[in-house]
């Protein structure tokens, strides 16, 4: 039996009267176009005339259109086998969005309340195979459109038994409702006007909108369960989906022919799993590509997702790791782009860390001269230069320059025209390898010195009564073993210096030579200096000793303190100065708890202000305050010092302006609320001195001609438009580049890339990092939307919007995003899928899941309007997001959920978890999850112990990447307060401070696609 596509049933946008009490039925359109540019009213639609049978695409398959009244056998009664149950329809060619001519009372008696008739409204979005009736179609009986891909296959009309009847689905006042109609299944809902009830439609259905009006799915309510809630009783027929639920995902309309106004009557069984499910997707890649080798050799290749756990063989473009793209075809003309409203750009993560199995980076070293570059336009040599003239010269693949090749690089050609030591030389085999670079490329034409790490620690009032000092020194001790070092070496070049403050900063001697640690006083914060060079950066190895002793100090020391007042800029200044006086780079590791209120330069005062929230003035909540921050920010990254601070706020701390320095030198920003979170805190810090990192970096991004890198986000600074400036850049830090035409791009050469990046390693050696990519291009919208990468789309929105966000209104932000995505799926509905009828939704099938990601974006901290959600809170995901990789954005905006079978648990093959949130006990919602997942892992079971109170079960587990993990488990009850936390990672479900559900928004944007496309 070919598998149902799911369908959608009339369109959304009916109004219908006699509901609850609405004049002129729920939703009956906005009265002006929500959008600007959005077209006006929908347009009529006409119904084939009568005797015409709409071919459908069951006669594709070889079936003959269905008779106009027969049935398909004898148990399963035809659409249109009882007409005399409902009332006549209203003449077949009245518009969308047209009222009833009947009163939608008579056909059910007796009426139902409004409550339960807006259930029956919602019940009609039945999303998969299952048993529904449905009004006859006008005059002749039009088959029903099983879903097309896109090129739809040849499918038949599926046959469907009668589903098994849900009891608590069916209304009791809907006579109708009982029976058993198996006609084709309809999906899609009749629902009229727009997914959210009574809300003003002046923009989508988003975050923080006061929604008056009766409830809508997701919301408690008397009557049957709605989208999203569990079904008791067996799957039906046609439900267990073992491919993915949709291929070309296309939502059929059951009567495209059908008039209008009709809305079927209450549905039995609402199914959201036959809309496109994301674990459901994830799954299948990993099923498809799973465990396989992806090799670089093609251009315009689109790799697994980045859930799959795949190896990848370098064979002249850099793996998916390094960079990723929102499409692998770009459009060959700046007009097809602007167009399909795709935004081209490529997320690179120059630094991200390669698994064992994968070989490392070569280092190509030509001693004296350096790299071989091209003339013109200064690319690097890589796999993309093409040898002429018997080796003895070459064209640039980036800007089709002829350059000399220099007499020691020359080599002959075979008869294909390759270099006979094709093989031997990594820059002309492989996407990704580094250089060895000359003094050319140091500053001040001089080697550097290996970089340092200056933690810094707030020894004020409450931090030593929370005993978080004392548990820094503790951690520091066993720590500073594992500082990064070069492959190779036994101990790390790495230096180290410790800094205490409060109102005035205390500096540390801890040269080996000395029996104790001297304490140096700076009271001066407004002409910040370090008063001591010889001592302070030291070789751990060496000063050991001296360490250790002051390490079991710092507590003591400040234990009867009581200056509660911290100064923050003359903290950073002291390390920059300090780096300088040292003439080498490095990071700050900043711990800190409290505003900086204590009279010196970047004295804070408290800004926090709810009123703003949803006003045109919110956005000054995420601006940093200017000044002092900003000019250090400058100063950071031209001494090469990366700040990155770790944050135990008891409350508001203005994190908007405090972040701003390490969110501009590649630095991340740690926040633990009352610092209730040791093992996060313990685990974030070790991971953060561990990994691998680069100094001092630029990055530069060229391409071939016809277009070029325009815009550039993440944790960086741009001092021109484009070289981009970074203290540090670390395995997880990523930068997205948008790119723009500049010129018609040939589908023949393709469009090439090279990110080149020099940095200063931790052992003090200047290198080249290059990664290349190819990217096919081409003149059919379809190419580019067949290798498009929801993951790396969502990622670019998400930094795009948060970027925005700076400049203007949440409601504007977030009406562009809806905007941007109804215009790209209706451009895809327009160009490149097969004719169908209007109601249907059709998403492209590397994007349909797109329309989850996006609401789920739009439910974020930043983009929500509620006064529930701290400032700090949202500044801190703002930023977080800005440096994030592809990977990283996919697991916040789409948390993993494992279900918990009995009380054990089995975590396997899950990669890293930041915590572990267990549910014991059933959802009221009835989501079939019961645990939260969100980064770490282990294969062993646990027993999840009963008891009371929300309990912390330790996990120990050890994973082969990331040495030894400690977790915690948090077991969460209803209505305790870590429910909460837990439900946010629900995305599917409506937002906790407003935000539609998935199923909602789908419904929601289905009708912005089709006001588009009338």
């Amino acid at each position: 039996m070919s598998q149902q596509g799911y369908v959608a049933a009339p369109p959304y946008s009916q109004a219908q009267p006699g509901m609850g009490g609405y004049q002129g039925g729920f939703g009956a359109g906005p009265a002006q176009p929500l959008y600007g540019h959005y077209g006006g009213p929908p347009q009529a639609f006409n119904a084939p005339p009568a005797g015409m049978m709409k071919s459908s695409v069951s006669s594709a398959a070889g079936m003959p259109p269905p008779p106009v009244s027969s049935q398909y056998n004898p148990n399963v009664q035809q659409n249109g086998a009882h007409p005399q149950r409902y009332p006549a329809p209203p003449a077949a060619n009245s518009a969308y969005g047209q009222p009833l001519q009947t009163p939608y009372n008579s056909m059910a008696s007796p009426a139902p309340p409004p409550n339960q008739q807006l259930t029956n409204q919602m019940s009609a979005m039945n999303l998969a195979p299952g048993p529904m009736q449905s009004p006859p179609p006008p005059i002749s009986s039009v088959a029903q459109q099983p879903f097309q891909t896109s090129p739809p296959p040849a499918m038949g009309q599926p046959q469907m038994p009668p589903g098994p009847q849900s009891p608590h689905m069916s209304p009791p006042q809907s006579p109708q409702a009982n029976m058993h109609m198996a006609g084709p299944p309809m999906a899609g809902q009749s629902m009229a006007g727009p997914p959210m009830a009574g809300q003003s439609m002046a923009g989508p259905p988003m975050a923080g909108q006061s929604m008056a009006g009766p409830p809508m799915a997701g919301q408690s309510m008397a009557g049957p369960p709605m989208a999203g809630q569990s079904m008791a009783g067996p799957p039906m027929a046609g439900q267990s989906m073992a491919g993915p639920p949709m291929a070309g995902q296309s939502m059929a309309g059951a009567f495209p022919g059908a008039a209008a106004g009709m809305a079927g009557p209450p549905q039995k069984k609402l199914d959201p799993d036959s809309i496109p499910s994301t674990t459901q997707v994830i799954e299948d890649d990993q099923a498809k590509r799973g465990g396989q080798v992806f090799s670089t050799n093609m251009r315009g290749q689109a790799p697994p997702l980045v859930t799959t756990d795949f190896t990848v063989e370098d064979q002249g473009n850099a793996s998916p790791r390094f960079m990723r793209c929102t499409t692998y075809a770009l459009p060959c003309t700046a007009d097809l782009a602007k167009q399909c409203q795709v935004p081209l750009a490529t997320i690179i993560k120059p630094f991200a860390s390669l698994p064992n199995n994968e070989t490392p980076l070569y280092v190509v070293n030509h001693g004296e001269t350096g790299p071989i570059r091209c003339n013109r336009c200064k690319a690097y040599m890589c796999p993309y230069m093409q040898f002429i003239e018997g080796g003895r010269r070459f064209q640039c693949g980036f800007c089709s320059c002829v350059n000399e090749v220099p007499v020691f690089y020359f080599q002959h050609l075979d008869h294909m025209g390759r270099r006979v030591d094709f093989y031997e030389r990594p820059e002309l085999s492989r996407g990704s390898y580094e250089f060895a670079a000359t003094m050319d490329y140091c500053k001040n034409n001089k080697p550097p010195n290996p970089p340092a790490y200056i933690f810094m620690i707030d020894v004020s009032y409450s931090n030593i009564k929370s005993g978080l000092v004392k548990l820094i020194c503790d951690e520091l001790k066993t720590l500073l073993e594992d500082l990064p070092r070069e492959d190779g070496t036994e101990s790390s070049a790495i230096k180290v210096g410790f800094v205490t403050y409060n109102k005035v900063l205390h500096f540390y001697n801890v040269k080996s030579a000395l029996a104790q640690p001297q304490m140096m006083v700076v009271s001066d914060t407004a002409e910040m200096f370090v008063p001591l060079l010889d001592g302070f950066l030291v070789n751990y190895q060496e000063s050991k000793a001296v360490i250790y002793n002051l390490l079991d100090q710092i507590p003591d020391m400040f234990a009867d303190t009581n200056e509660s007042e911290t100064v923050f800029a003359p903290v950073i200044q002291a390390g920059v100065e300090a780096f300088k006086a040292a003439e080498c780079s490095g990071k700050l590791f900043i711990f800190h708890s409290s505003m900086p209120t204590a009279e010196a330069p970047g004295k804070l005062k408290n800004r926090d202000d709810k009123k703003l929230v949803n006003t045109d003035k919110e956005k000054t909540l995420f601006q940093p305050q200017k000044g002092v921050y900003e000019q250090l920010s400058k100063d950071c990254v031209a001494q090469g010092c990366c700040v990155d601070l770790f944050l135990f706020p008891s409350q508001y701390v203005d994190l908007a302006t405090m972040a701003d320095v390490p969110s501009h030198t590649g630095g991340s920003v740690y926040k633990y609320n009352n610092f209730q979170v040791q093992q996060h805190f313990l685990r974030d810090l070790r991971k953060d001195v561990e990994k691998s990192i680069g100094f001092d970096a630029i990055m530069r991004v060229r391409t071939s001609t016809g277009f070029r890198a325009t815009d550039f986000f993440g944790a960086i600074h741009m001092n021109n438009t484009t070289d981009i400036e970074m203290a540090a850049v670390d395995c997880d830090k990523a930068v997205t580049v948008e790119l723009k035409h500049d010129d018609t791009l040939s589908e023949e050469t393709g469009a090439l890339m090279q990110c080149a990046l020099l940095y200063t390693t931790i052992g003090g050696q200047r290198r080249l990092r290059i990664h290349n990519l190819s990217l096919n291009c081409s003149s059919q919208l379809s190419e580019l939307y067949k290798s498009c990468e929801t993951d790396s789309l969502i990622n670019f929105f998400a930094k795009s919007a948060y970027r925005a966000i700076l400049n203007q209104p949440l409601k504007n932000v977030r009406e562009i995003l809806v905007n941007q995505t109804a215009h790209m799926l209706a451009c895809y509905r327009k160009n490149c899928a097969s004719p169908s009828a209007a109601s249907q939704l059709i998403l492209p099938d590397a994007m349909k899941v797109f329309p989850v990601y996006m609401n789920s974006l739009m439910k974020t901290a930043p983009l929500v309007g509620s006064t529930e959600l701290s400032t700090d809170d949202r500044a801190h995901q703002r930023l977080s997001v800005m440096g994030m990789g592809v990977e990283d954005t996919q697991l916040l905006l789409y948390p993993r959920l494992i279900p918990l079978v009995g009380d054990k648990l089995k975590l396997d093959e899950l990669g890293n978890l930041f915590f572990l949130l267990a549910q014991l006990g059933r959802w009221q919602r009835g989501s079939a999850c019961s645990t939260a997942l969100f980064r770490g892992a282990s294969d062993r079971f646990w027993n999840i112990p009963a008891g009371e109170r929300p309990l912390h079960v330790p996990v120990a587990g050890t994973s082969e990447t990331h040495g030894q993990n400690n977790k915690t488990f948090t077991i969460v009850r209803q209505k305790d307060k870590p429910e909460m936390v837990f439900r946010q990672f629900l995305v599917e479900d409506k937002g906790l401070h407003g935000g539609a559900s998935y199923m909602d928004f789908l419904c929601y944007v289905h009708r912005e696609i089709r006001q588009l496309l009338t």
